[in-house]
């Protein structure tokens, strides 16, 4: 059931997205900044931690997952070190990420080959 759970909740994030970019002149960047937000507000009221429970990866990988990921650092941050915590906090939560991100791109860029794209 867990799969279930994971592929319909993933599934209809993507659906909502895709819905998004089809029927209405938001642009791809816009969505996606929405999707960050709303992970932010859900993780406020208290609604993404029931949703990644039953979801698993399907909440938490999508853009609702950094967006909550984000805000969790915020909070962890401020809690610990005040209001300076507010600049450092989602930085410091996303920092694995980030850098995972940052070094497959560059194993990418060596082992590929960079080419003209016309």
């Amino acid at each position: 059931m867990n799969l279930f759970w994971a592929f319909l909740i993933g599934g209809l994030i993507c659906v909502i997205g895709q819905l998004l970019i089809d029927c209405t002149a938001l642009t791809p960047a816009r969505i996606l900044t929405g999707y960050v937000v709303s992970g932010v507000i859900l993780s406020a009221v208290g609604l993404y931690d029931p949703l990644a429970e039953l979801a698993g990866a399907g909440a938490s990988v999508p853009l609702l997952g950094f967006g909550h990921l984000l805000a969790q650092g915020v909070q962890q941050a401020v809690e610990q070190t005040g209001l300076l915590g507010i600049f450092t906090g989602g930085l410091t939560a996303a920092s694995g990420g980030i850098t995972a991100s940052l070094v497959f791109a560059l194993l990418a860029a060596a082992v590929g080959k960079s080419r003209d794209q016309s």
